[in-house]
């Protein structure tokens, strides 16, 4: 544990700055000078990334010289772990060695001993500038990176069927089909397979397009029960198993509030890959229950399942399962990415279990908050 956490919260609380050093006269100095932000403090550098560890550390003012980890490794520690982090470097030494470490390191910036407590005050202040500029550089770096994964990743679901769809036109339009051939009429089946594909693609991107631009919660009152009956009738992945049997266990609910589009969006995605990952035959059951303060929303399938490591990875963005090893799945892997992020702004859960050969269990907890009374 750390041997120093002193916290000292003012105005500026949600910006918390760690100071580091081995002599608590300095970390106490250091406090008082910048006595309106949330402080905490920490004796050495393993204590420091213990503290940092736990997250919520906008600038850290370390000293060089320490016992056991020095400032310059402290520094290394911290970038690696955040490089978006603003680090001001304490230090009583001018050698030139000793700067260009720390630059080498990626200091932010530089305060000498003794400290001047109006340069302290305003080195933080220039930080915390320093850090929201970072910050909004690297946000439009992962918006650039996203943008072009999301670019590639249209272009490589659209290839697939607008190539068979123009080749069996080309071989069309050269007097190659037969309506006789078994072959030609299995081609045709396959384009029309094909171009329904596409429209599922086109309306999937629409829908997601939509879900994008929605802001905050618009809570009104809902029966989750029929968001389950909506999502099921509405699926195109149920429609295309016949051979799955839905079994329901569906708790009668009374109107709850809720963001209707949104957690609409969360259980039809959830549907949806129920019957998506379901072997030709087998049983998707979905269940709807009350638990004390919150309400339980279950599906399970018996379908091929996924692997343990590949589990955490669900919820990222772009990233699919590819349990056949085909490298051709359709979707464009941000259902349950959204699904999430639109859970949580109910303060929700969503989880996931699974096994291979044996399916999957999604479960969606949702605060069971019911309408006020007029």
């Amino acid at each position: 544990m750390p041997e120093t956490n002193k916290l000292q919260a003012g105005d500026h609380g949600s910006r918390s700055i760690l100071i580091v050093d081995d002599e608590a006269i300095i970390r106490d100095l250091c406090s008082k000078a910048l006595k309106g932000y949330a402080v905490l403090q920490a004796g050495n550098g393993g204590d420091a990334l213990e503290i940092f560890a736990k997250g919520g550390i906008d600038v850290v003012l370390t000293d060089v010289m320490m016992p056991g980890m020095t400032g310059i490794e402290l520094l290394r520690r911290l970038k690696e772990m955040d490089p978006t982090l603003v680090v001001i470097v304490m230090t009583g030494f001018a050698e030139k060695e000793i700067i260009l470490n720390a630059l080498k390191a990626d200091a932010d910036d530089f305060i000498s001993k003794p400290l001047n407590l109006l340069q302290l005050k305003t080195a933080v202040d220039k930080a915390l500038d320093k850090k929201a500029l970072k910050e909004e550089v690297a946000n439009l770096k992962n918006l650039d990176r996203l943008k072009s994964n999301f670019l590639s990743l249209i272009s490589h679901k659209f290839r697939t069927p607008i190539t068979a769809i123009s080749l069996f036109l080309q071989n069309l339009s050269s007097g190659v089909y037969d309506p006789d051939n078994p072959e030609s009429r299995l081609n045709l089946s396959l384009v029309y397979e094909e171009s329904c594909y596409l429209e599922r693609l086109v309306a999937d991107l629409l829908a997601f397009t939509h879900v994008m631009d929605t802001g905050g919660l618009r809570p009104e009152p809902v029966l989750l029960g029929d968001l389950v009956t909506e999502a099921l009738q509405g699926s195109s992945e149920a429609f295309r198993r016949p051979g799955v049997e839905t079994c329901f266990n569906l708790e009668p609910l009374p109107e709850l509030l809720f963001d209707r589009e949104k957690i609409a969006f969360a259980v039809k995605q959830v549907i949806d890959n129920a019957y998506k990952f379901s072997r030709e035959t087998g049983k998707v059951t979905i269940s709807l229950a009350r638990d004390g303060e919150t309400c339980r929303f279950t599906v399970e399938d018996e379908g091929e399942g996924i692997a343990r490591e590949e589990l955490p990875k669900l919820f990222e963005k772009f990233y699919q399962v590819d349990i056949a090893k085909t490298g051709q799945i359709r979707g464009f892997g941000l259902g349950l990415y959204y699904a999430r992020q639109f859970v949580r702004l109910h303060d929700g859960t969503i989880t996931i279990e699974s096994e291979p050969g044996r399916g999957t269990r999604v479960t969606i907890v949702l605060p069971a908050h019911p309408p006020e009374q007029s």
